[in-house]
């Protein structure tokens, strides 16, 4: 990792493609738990973890998401947000931007540990992105602090590709 990374919160996250995903249990805007493993079987996860609710960089990021909503829909996935922002934080910036999808309140900072989420300048809770199959397992993760909506882009493009490399069912007699 350079010099680079280590100040914009660069670097592999401790969870990396190929892995089988940690699972947790942390509680909505609305305090109901979600776990991950909830969606195993079921549908992929584009899990996002994020500084803070209501920043510039983070709604830009939210946004993007919010408006590529429907891409992620198609493609199978349900969009996951992660930040230490409380339940109630969580529900006045899904309601300010309109956001459809799930954010998650992680106060302790377990799960962005558990996942290994790097944090800038040692300080400032990193932003990665991890895209998880409907097995669990990781098929890519991006890490950028600085360029939040390239999160979107990168995330709409794995499970693209994931879809492209799924075997197709045998058609009929």
């Amino acid at each position: 990792m350079g010099l680079l990374d280590a100040i914009t919160g660069g670097g592999d996250p401790a969870v990396t493609a190929g892995q089988q995903a940690p699972d947790f249990a942390l509680p909505d805007a609305s305090g109901t738990i979600v776990r991950l493993s909830d969606f195993r079987g079921k549908k992929a996860v584009v899990l996002y973890f994020y500084p803070q609710d209501d920043t510039p960089g983070c709604t830009k990021e939210a946004c993007a998401f919010r408006d590529s909503y429907e891409d992620f829909e198609e493609a199978g996935a349900e969009v996951i947000g992660v930040s230490s922002d409380g339940s109630t934080a969580h529900a006045r910036f899904a309601a300010k931007y309109k956001l459809p999808f799930v954010l998650l309140s992680d106060r302790g900072g377990v799960v962005r540990r558990q996942y290994g989420v790097p944090a800038t300048l040692g300080l400032l809770p990193g932003r990665v992105t991890f895209v998880i199959d409907e097995r669990g397992v990781v098929q890519r993760t991006f890490n950028s602090q600085l360029q939040a909506t390239r999160h979107v882009r990168e995330a709409i493009a794995a499970l693209r590709a994931a879809e492209r490399r799924r075997p197709t069912p045998p058609s009929g007699p």
